[in-house]
């Protein structure tokens, strides 16, 4: 067996042109090697926690909240969990998304959302008050909060309880997750 291996100087009588195949073949594609892949992303620019704009976040949705939540009792005449929940997440949303990941918003989220809970509860018993008297809901919350919060303690009972809880819970974990 021989084989026959080119010269390696190519003869001068002949010019040096390239092998045809040589030609066809493009170019390997210049795109991202597996290293590029390698590299660690730069995180996006944080954004300053501004912890006054949470709180203030907060307080609005709380007192927005309660509102609503009371005239879903007022006018169902029932409590609904789904309504105290969504009240615990809106102010823990609106404290952690604004205010960032300040650890006083979560804790300050559950004790609003307890207090909108229990307003919208209150708001929702002078509702039902004012309709079984045939008068305005102002002119019960008129007759004080002490007689409306009597009438809150007789007439609530485990799942008062428990709205209120579910509502402290969900505003503290969303406060969390929003930051």
């Amino acid at each position: 067996m021989s084989q026959q291996f080119p010269s390696s100087a190519p003869d001068s009588a002949t010019p040096a042109t390239p092998a045809p195949e040589a030609a066809a073949v493009p170019a390997p594609y210049p795109g991202p090697s597996g290293a590029d892949f390698l590299q660690a992303q730069a995180p996006a620019p944080a954004r300053p926690a501004n912890v006054g704009l949470g709180i203030a976040a907060a307080v609005g949705a709380a007192l927005v909240t309660a509102a609503v939540y009371g005239a879903i009792i007022g006018l169902s005449g029932y409590q609904v969990g789904f309504a105290a929940v969504g009240v615990g997440a809106a102010v823990g949303f609106a404290a952690g998304k604004l205010g960032g990941g300040n650890p006083l918003l979560p804790v300050l989220s559950a004790v609003l959302s307890l207090a909108a809970v229990f307003g919208g509860q209150i708001f929702g018993l002078a509702m039902i008050g004012a309709d079984e008297l045939g008068v305005g809901t102002l002119d019960v919350l008129d007759l004080g909060a002490s007689l409306l919060v009597d009438a809150w303690k007789e007439t609530s009972g485990p799942m008062t309880y428990l709205f209120l809880a579910l509502g402290g819970y969900t505003a503290f974990q969303s406060a969390r997750k929003a930051a």
